[in-house]
Protein backbone atom coordinates (compact mmCIF):
# COMPACT_ATOMS: atom_id res chain seq x y z
CA UNK A 1 0.00 0.00 0.00
CA UNK A 2 1.05 3.66 -0.27
CA UNK A 3 1.59 5.65 3.04
CA UNK A 4 2.47 9.36 3.86
CA UNK A 5 3.83 10.35 6.53
CA UNK A 6 1.82 13.04 8.76
CA UNK A 7 4.66 14.98 8.31
CA UNK A 8 5.53 15.48 4.49
CA UNK A 9 1.88 15.54 3.99
CA UNK A 10 1.58 18.45 6.13
CA UNK A 11 4.84 20.35 4.79
CA UNK A 12 2.21 19.44 1.16
CA UNK A 13 0.00 21.41 2.24
CA UNK A 14 0.76 24.28 4.50
CA UNK A 15 3.37 27.10 3.65
CA UNK A 16 4.95 29.45 6.13
CA UNK A 17 4.64 32.85 6.09
CA UNK A 18 6.42 35.48 7.85
CA UNK A 19 5.22 38.93 8.94
CA UNK A 20 6.87 41.95 10.59
CA UNK A 21 8.66 41.05 14.05
CA UNK A 22 6.65 41.07 16.85
CA UNK A 23 3.16 41.10 15.55
CA UNK A 24 0.78 38.58 17.03
CA UNK A 25 -3.07 37.81 15.63
CA UNK A 26 -5.37 35.56 16.50
CA UNK A 27 -5.71 32.26 14.86
CA UNK A 28 -7.84 29.05 15.06
CA UNK A 29 -5.08 26.32 16.49
CA UNK A 30 -5.55 22.68 15.55
CA UNK A 31 -4.08 20.13 17.78
CA UNK A 32 -3.74 16.85 16.96
CA UNK A 33 -4.67 14.30 19.19
CA UNK A 34 -2.96 11.06 18.75
CA UNK A 35 -2.94 7.41 19.75
CA UNK A 36 -0.73 4.42 19.70
CA UNK A 37 -1.63 2.30 16.72
CA UNK A 38 -1.99 -0.78 19.63
CA UNK A 39 -4.10 1.30 21.43
CA UNK A 40 -5.98 2.55 18.18
CA UNK A 41 -7.06 -0.96 17.59
CA UNK A 42 -7.69 -2.10 20.24
CA UNK A 43 -10.31 1.47 21.36
CA UNK A 44 -13.48 -0.99 19.75
CA UNK A 45 -15.93 -1.39 22.18
CA UNK A 46 -20.03 -1.82 21.99
CA UNK A 47 -21.69 0.22 24.77
CA UNK A 48 -25.33 0.90 25.31
CA UNK A 49 -27.51 3.66 23.72
CA UNK A 50 -25.70 7.46 24.15
CA UNK A 51 -26.23 10.58 22.98
CA UNK A 52 -24.91 11.94 19.86
CA UNK A 53 -22.11 14.39 19.20
CA UNK A 54 -22.32 15.25 15.44
CA UNK A 55 -24.51 13.35 13.59
CA UNK A 56 -23.09 12.16 9.92
CA UNK A 57 -24.48 9.56 7.49
CA UNK A 58 -27.23 7.24 7.88
CA UNK A 59 -27.45 3.91 6.77
CA UNK A 60 -30.72 1.53 6.38
CA UNK A 61 -30.41 -1.98 6.66
CA UNK A 62 -33.96 -4.15 7.48
CA UNK A 63 -35.47 -2.80 10.19
CA UNK A 64 -31.97 -1.21 11.57
CA UNK A 65 -31.36 2.73 11.37
CA UNK A 66 -27.17 3.40 11.57
CA UNK A 67 -26.34 6.89 12.55
CA UNK A 68 -22.38 7.91 11.83
CA UNK A 69 -21.96 9.78 15.26
CA UNK A 70 -18.67 11.80 13.56
CA UNK A 71 -15.26 9.99 13.82
CA UNK A 72 -16.81 8.02 17.33
CA UNK A 73 -18.92 5.29 16.24
CA UNK A 74 -22.19 4.27 14.82
CA UNK A 75 -25.33 4.71 16.42
CA UNK A 76 -27.89 2.29 15.91
CA UNK A 77 -31.53 2.51 15.73
CA UNK A 78 -34.38 -0.58 15.75
CA UNK A 79 -36.64 0.94 13.10
CA UNK A 80 -39.37 -1.85 13.48
CA UNK A 81 -42.07 1.51 14.56
CA UNK A 82 -41.04 4.65 12.39
CA UNK A 83 -43.60 6.56 14.60
CA UNK A 84 -41.30 5.17 17.44
CA UNK A 85 -37.62 4.58 17.22
CA UNK A 86 -35.69 2.93 19.90
CA UNK A 87 -31.79 3.19 20.20
CA UNK A 88 -30.31 -0.22 20.90
CA UNK A 89 -26.31 0.21 20.94
CA UNK A 90 -23.42 2.97 20.05
CA UNK A 91 -20.33 0.57 18.27
CA UNK A 92 -17.47 2.59 19.11
CA UNK A 93 -15.10 3.06 16.50
CA UNK A 94 -12.79 5.81 16.41
CA UNK A 95 -12.23 8.02 13.15
CA UNK A 96 -15.11 6.70 11.84
CA UNK A 97 -17.54 8.04 8.75
CA UNK A 98 -18.92 5.70 6.26
CA UNK A 99 -20.46 2.17 6.49
CA UNK A 100 -22.20 -0.26 4.37
CA UNK A 101 -23.87 -3.41 5.23
CA UNK A 102 -24.25 -6.86 3.50
CA UNK A 103 -25.70 -10.29 5.13
CA UNK A 104 -25.42 -8.73 8.60
CA UNK A 105 -22.29 -7.66 8.44
CA UNK A 106 -21.21 -3.97 8.87
CA UNK A 107 -18.27 -2.59 7.27
CA UNK A 108 -16.43 0.85 8.80
CA UNK A 109 -13.55 2.55 8.13
CA UNK A 110 -11.31 3.69 10.88
CA UNK A 111 -8.56 5.77 9.59
CA UNK A 112 -6.28 3.47 7.78
CA UNK A 113 -8.03 0.46 8.81
CA UNK A 114 -11.51 -1.21 7.64
CA UNK A 115 -13.43 -2.81 10.19
CA UNK A 116 -15.86 -5.74 10.26
CA UNK A 117 -18.64 -6.30 12.98
CA UNK A 118 -21.44 -9.13 12.96
CA UNK A 119 -24.45 -7.58 13.82
CA UNK A 120 -26.84 -10.64 13.00
CA UNK A 121 -27.50 -10.31 16.62
CA UNK A 122 -27.88 -6.48 17.91
CA UNK A 123 -27.86 -7.59 21.27
CA UNK A 124 -24.86 -9.06 20.80
CA UNK A 125 -22.24 -7.32 17.91
CA UNK A 126 -19.28 -8.60 17.56
CA UNK A 127 -16.04 -7.29 15.94
CA UNK A 128 -15.08 -10.41 13.78
CA UNK A 129 -12.17 -9.04 11.48
CA UNK A 130 -9.91 -6.09 10.97
CA UNK A 131 -7.82 -5.17 7.52
CA UNK A 132 -5.20 -3.22 8.37
CA UNK A 133 -2.88 -0.11 6.47
CA UNK A 134 -5.56 -0.58 3.86
CA UNK A 135 -6.56 3.07 3.36
CA UNK A 136 -3.64 5.21 2.33
CA UNK A 137 -4.95 8.53 2.53
CA UNK A 138 -6.72 8.39 5.73
CA UNK A 139 -5.60 11.20 7.50
CA UNK A 140 -8.33 14.14 8.00
CA UNK A 141 -6.93 17.47 8.15
CA UNK A 142 -9.58 20.25 9.22
CA UNK A 143 -10.45 23.19 6.58
CA UNK A 144 -11.73 26.96 8.37
CA UNK A 145 -10.52 30.25 7.88
CA UNK A 146 -6.91 31.63 9.76
CA UNK A 147 -6.10 28.18 10.76
CA UNK A 148 -2.59 26.98 12.52
CA UNK A 149 -0.95 23.56 12.98
CA UNK A 150 0.39 22.77 16.05
CA UNK A 151 2.71 20.41 16.12
CA UNK A 152 4.69 20.88 18.97
CA UNK A 153 3.66 19.41 22.13
CA UNK A 154 4.37 15.94 20.86
CA UNK A 155 6.63 13.27 18.84
CA UNK A 156 4.53 11.71 15.69
CA UNK A 157 7.11 8.79 15.99
CA UNK A 158 4.79 5.45 16.45
CA UNK A 159 1.96 7.39 16.58
CA UNK A 160 -1.03 8.43 14.34
CA UNK A 161 -3.21 11.55 14.43
CA UNK A 162 -7.47 10.14 14.95
CA UNK A 163 -8.67 13.64 15.69
CA UNK A 164 -8.09 17.46 16.38
CA UNK A 165 -8.83 20.54 19.11
CA UNK A 166 -9.45 23.07 17.64
CA UNK A 167 -9.00 26.36 20.23
CA UNK A 168 -8.40 30.45 19.23
CA UNK A 169 -5.45 31.79 20.69
CA UNK A 170 -2.77 34.33 19.89
CA UNK A 171 -0.34 33.32 18.22
CA UNK A 172 3.01 35.70 16.69
CA UNK A 173 2.37 35.25 12.86
CA UNK A 174 5.68 34.73 12.03
CA UNK A 175 5.68 31.27 14.50
CA UNK A 176 2.65 30.03 12.57
CA UNK A 177 1.75 27.79 10.31
CA UNK A 178 -0.71 28.12 7.61
CA UNK A 179 -2.87 26.05 6.06
CA UNK A 180 -3.01 26.61 2.13
CA UNK A 181 -6.32 26.65 0.08
CA UNK A 182 -7.55 22.85 -0.40
CA UNK A 183 -10.05 24.08 -2.38
CA UNK A 184 -7.24 24.99 -5.24
CA UNK A 185 -34.76 -2.08 0.01
CA UNK A 186 -35.78 -2.99 2.59
CA UNK A 187 -34.72 -6.43 1.49
CA UNK A 188 -34.67 -9.24 4.02
CA UNK A 189 -32.22 -11.98 2.65
CA UNK A 190 -29.11 -12.83 4.45
CA UNK A 191 -27.01 -11.29 1.10
CA UNK A 192 -29.12 -8.12 1.01
CA UNK A 193 -27.23 -4.87 1.16
CA UNK A 194 -28.64 -1.84 3.04
CA UNK A 195 -29.30 1.53 1.69
CA UNK A 196 -26.74 4.73 2.23
CA UNK A 197 -27.28 7.87 1.47
CA UNK A 198 -25.52 10.59 -1.26
CA UNK A 199 -22.94 11.27 0.80
CA UNK A 200 -21.80 7.62 1.46
CA UNK A 201 -17.94 7.04 0.32
CA UNK A 202 -19.12 3.30 0.87
CA UNK A 203 -20.92 0.50 -1.70
CA UNK A 204 -21.31 -2.72 -2.06
CA UNK A 205 -21.89 -4.11 -5.71
CA UNK A 206 -22.38 -7.64 -5.23
CA UNK A 207 -19.50 -9.24 -4.19
CA UNK A 208 -17.18 -6.13 -4.01
CA UNK A 209 -16.85 -3.11 -1.43
CA UNK A 210 -15.80 0.03 -2.69
CA UNK A 211 -14.49 2.27 -0.77
CA UNK A 212 -13.35 6.40 -2.19
CA UNK A 213 -10.96 8.00 -0.18
CA UNK A 214 -10.04 11.58 -1.78
CA UNK A 215 -7.61 9.66 -4.17
CA UNK A 216 -8.42 6.10 -4.54
CA UNK A 217 -11.29 3.61 -5.22
CA UNK A 218 -10.41 1.10 -2.49
CA UNK A 219 -11.56 -2.33 -3.46
CA UNK A 220 -12.34 -5.82 -1.45
CA UNK A 221 -13.27 -8.89 -2.44
CA UNK A 222 -16.18 -9.41 -0.06
CA UNK A 223 -17.09 -13.29 -1.45
CA UNK A 224 -16.41 -14.07 1.89
CA UNK A 225 -18.61 -11.77 3.73
CA UNK A 226 -16.53 -12.09 8.05
CA UNK A 227 -13.11 -12.26 5.67
CA UNK A 228 -13.11 -9.49 3.39
CA UNK A 229 -9.79 -9.61 0.84
CA UNK A 230 -7.78 -6.28 -0.53
CA UNK A 231 -7.34 -6.04 -3.96
CA UNK A 232 -5.58 -3.29 -5.88
CA UNK A 233 -6.53 0.24 -5.56
CA UNK A 234 -7.39 2.33 -8.43
CA UNK A 235 -6.14 5.73 -8.71
CA UNK A 236 -8.89 8.14 -9.79
CA UNK A 237 -8.28 11.57 -8.86
CA UNK A 238 -8.36 14.20 -6.08
CA UNK A 239 -11.03 15.42 -4.00
CA UNK A 240 -13.22 12.26 -4.52
CA UNK A 241 -16.20 12.77 -1.88
CA UNK A 242 -18.73 10.43 -2.42
CA UNK A 243 -19.71 7.11 -4.79
CA UNK A 244 -22.99 6.24 -6.26
CA UNK A 245 -23.83 3.11 -8.29
CA UNK A 246 -26.06 2.36 -11.12
CA UNK A 247 -25.77 -1.26 -12.90
CA UNK A 248 -21.93 -1.44 -14.05
CA UNK A 249 -21.26 1.58 -13.86
CA UNK A 250 -19.76 3.86 -10.68
CA UNK A 251 -20.40 7.71 -10.54
CA UNK A 252 -18.15 9.26 -8.43
CA UNK A 253 -18.42 12.70 -7.07
CA UNK A 254 -15.28 14.84 -6.47
CA UNK A 255 -14.58 18.74 -5.66
CA UNK A 256 -13.65 18.92 -9.39
CA UNK A 257 -16.18 16.98 -11.25
CA UNK A 258 -18.10 13.75 -11.96
CA UNK A 259 -16.13 10.65 -12.48
CA UNK A 260 -17.78 7.79 -14.45
CA UNK A 261 -16.48 4.05 -13.94
CA UNK A 262 -16.86 1.06 -15.54
CA UNK A 263 -17.06 -2.04 -13.12
CA UNK A 264 -17.95 -4.80 -15.62
CA UNK A 265 -15.07 -6.34 -14.24
CA UNK A 266 -15.84 -5.85 -10.56
CA UNK A 267 -11.62 -5.94 -9.93
CA UNK A 268 -10.86 -3.68 -12.31
CA UNK A 269 -12.71 -0.56 -12.54
CA UNK A 270 -12.33 1.80 -16.02
CA UNK A 271 -12.72 5.42 -16.14
CA UNK A 272 -14.84 6.20 -18.91
CA UNK A 273 -15.30 10.11 -18.54
CA UNK A 274 -15.94 12.79 -16.53
CA UNK A 275 -18.30 16.14 -16.11
CA UNK A 276 -15.85 19.19 -15.07
CA UNK A 277 -17.18 21.67 -13.13
CA UNK A 278 -16.31 24.81 -10.99
CA UNK A 279 -14.69 23.73 -7.58
CA UNK A 280 -17.24 22.55 -4.98
CA UNK A 281 -18.12 19.90 -2.63
CA UNK A 282 -20.17 17.62 -4.76
CA UNK A 283 -22.54 14.83 -4.11
CA UNK A 284 -23.96 12.62 -7.27
CA UNK A 285 -27.20 10.50 -8.11
CA UNK A 286 -28.41 9.04 -10.90
CA UNK A 287 -31.53 7.71 -12.78
CA UNK A 288 -31.63 6.30 -16.28
CA UNK A 289 -31.09 9.51 -18.17
CA UNK A 290 -29.76 12.07 -15.71
CA UNK A 291 -27.09 12.82 -12.83
CA UNK A 292 -28.08 15.30 -10.11
CA UNK A 293 -25.09 16.68 -8.67
CA UNK A 294 -25.02 19.28 -5.82
CA UNK A 295 -22.69 21.86 -5.74
CA UNK A 296 -21.80 23.54 -2.49
CA UNK A 297 -19.98 26.64 -1.64
CA UNK A 298 -18.10 27.71 1.09
CA UNK A 299 -14.53 27.79 2.31
CA UNK A 300 -13.65 24.67 1.88
CA UNK A 301 -15.58 23.94 -0.74
CA UNK A 302 -14.16 26.55 -3.11
CA UNK A 303 -17.49 27.99 -4.68
CA UNK A 304 -18.71 31.07 -4.71
CA UNK A 305 -22.31 30.02 -5.76
CA UNK A 306 -24.40 26.42 -4.64
CA UNK A 307 -26.45 25.24 -7.25
CA UNK A 308 -27.79 21.90 -8.53
CA UNK A 309 -26.39 20.71 -11.99
CA UNK A 310 -28.59 18.18 -14.16
CA UNK A 311 -26.20 16.44 -16.52
CA UNK A 312 -27.56 13.88 -19.45
CA UNK A 313 -25.84 10.55 -19.12
CA UNK A 314 -27.65 8.83 -22.14
CA UNK A 315 -24.37 8.62 -23.55
CA UNK A 316 -21.73 8.22 -21.03
CA UNK A 317 -18.83 9.34 -23.21
CA UNK A 318 -20.61 12.42 -24.39
CA UNK A 319 -21.68 14.08 -20.66
CA UNK A 320 -24.30 17.09 -21.41
CA UNK A 321 -24.72 19.87 -18.34
CA UNK A 322 -28.90 20.29 -19.31
CA UNK A 323 -28.97 22.50 -16.40
CA UNK A 324 -28.22 24.68 -13.80
CA UNK A 325 -30.76 25.53 -10.31
CA UNK A 326 -29.46 27.71 -7.71
CA UNK A 327 -29.41 26.45 -4.00
CA UNK A 328 -28.50 27.82 -1.04
CA UNK A 329 -26.55 25.43 1.16
CA UNK A 330 -27.01 21.86 -0.71
CA UNK A 331 -25.34 18.73 1.06
CA UNK A 332 -27.65 15.37 -0.11
CA UNK A 333 -30.09 14.23 -2.34
CA UNK A 334 -32.26 11.34 -3.32
CA UNK A 335 -34.72 9.66 -5.99
CA UNK A 336 -37.80 8.60 -5.72
CA UNK A 337 -39.86 8.09 -9.55
CA UNK A 338 -40.61 11.30 -10.48
CA UNK A 339 -39.49 13.07 -7.05
CA UNK A 340 -36.23 14.66 -6.35
CA UNK A 341 -35.67 15.26 -2.97
CA UNK A 342 -32.68 17.78 -1.72
CA UNK A 343 -31.25 18.37 1.61
CA UNK A 344 -30.47 22.23 1.09
CA UNK A 345 -28.85 23.15 4.87
CA UNK A 346 -30.08 25.43 7.08
CA UNK A 347 -33.03 25.89 4.24
CA UNK A 348 -34.73 22.38 4.99
CA UNK A 349 -35.45 19.75 2.76
CA UNK A 350 -36.67 21.03 -0.62
CA UNK A 351 -39.35 18.15 -2.75
CA UNK A 352 -39.17 19.01 -6.42
CA UNK A 353 -40.93 17.26 -9.48
CA UNK A 354 -38.54 16.13 -11.94
CA UNK A 355 -40.97 14.59 -14.47
CA UNK A 356 -39.22 17.76 -16.59
CA UNK A 357 -35.96 18.48 -15.76
CA UNK A 358 -35.33 21.75 -17.60
CA UNK A 359 -38.30 22.65 -15.31
CA UNK A 360 -38.04 21.42 -11.98
CA UNK A 361 -41.56 22.35 -9.95
CA UNK A 362 -41.00 22.87 -6.23
CA UNK A 363 -43.91 20.94 -4.61
CA UNK A 364 -42.75 21.12 -0.93
CA UNK A 365 -40.01 22.93 1.22
CA UNK A 366 -39.94 21.38 4.97
CA UNK A 367 -38.45 24.94 6.49
CA UNK A 368 -36.91 25.67 10.06
CA UNK A 369 -34.58 22.40 9.60
CA UNK A 370 -31.53 21.30 9.28
CA UNK A 371 -31.36 18.66 5.85
CA UNK A 372 -27.83 16.66 5.72
CA UNK A 373 -28.36 14.14 4.08
CA UNK A 374 -31.86 11.60 2.44
CA UNK A 375 -32.87 7.70 2.14
CA UNK A 376 -35.86 7.41 -0.35
CA UNK A 377 -37.16 3.92 0.68
CA UNK A 378 -40.26 1.71 -0.37
CA UNK A 379 -42.88 3.17 1.84
CA UNK A 380 -40.74 5.97 3.61
CA UNK A 381 -38.10 8.45 3.41
CA UNK A 382 -35.68 8.67 5.90
CA UNK A 383 -33.54 11.99 6.51
CA UNK A 384 -30.67 13.32 8.76
CA UNK A 385 -29.74 16.65 10.48
CA UNK A 386 -28.88 18.29 13.22
CA UNK A 387 -28.57 15.09 15.12
CA UNK A 388 -32.12 14.39 14.51
CA UNK A 389 -33.72 11.12 12.72
CA UNK A 390 -37.18 12.42 10.39
CA UNK A 391 -38.91 10.03 8.95
CA UNK A 392 -41.86 10.57 6.24
CA UNK A 393 -44.64 8.70 4.99
CA UNK A 394 -45.15 9.46 1.20
CA UNK A 395 -48.40 10.34 -0.04
CA UNK A 396 -50.47 11.59 -2.86
CA UNK A 397 -49.80 14.94 -1.74
CA UNK A 398 -46.62 14.86 -0.59
CA UNK A 399 -44.96 13.98 2.82
CA UNK A 400 -46.36 13.16 5.69
CA UNK A 401 -44.06 13.71 9.09
CA UNK A 402 -43.99 10.15 10.97
CA UNK A 403 -41.40 10.91 13.39
CA UNK A 404 -38.99 12.88 14.56
CA UNK A 405 -36.44 11.76 16.71
CA UNK A 406 -33.90 13.53 18.63
CA UNK A 407 -30.12 10.88 19.13
CA UNK A 408 -29.27 13.71 21.96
Amino acid sequence: MRFKSVISLVFLVISLISCSEGEYKIVNVATPIYMSKSDFRKSVEILPPKSIIESGKIYAYNNLVLVNDVKKGIHIINNSNPENPIKIAFIKVIASTDMEIKGNYLYVNSLMDLVVFDISDVENIIEVARLEDVFPDYTDYPTMENLVFDFSNESLEGKIIVDWKITKEERLIEDTYYEMDFATTEALSLASTGQGGSLARFKIVDKFLYAVDSRNINIFNISNLDAPQELQDVYVGFDIETIFNSGDLLFLGSMRGMYIYNISSPATPVFISEFSHGTACDPVIVDDTYAYITLRAGNSCGAFTSSLEIVDITDVNNLKLVKSYPMDNPYGLGLKENILFICDGTSGLKVYDKTDVENLILKNTFEEITAFDVIPMTNKLLMIGENTLYQYHYTDSGLNLLSEFSLN
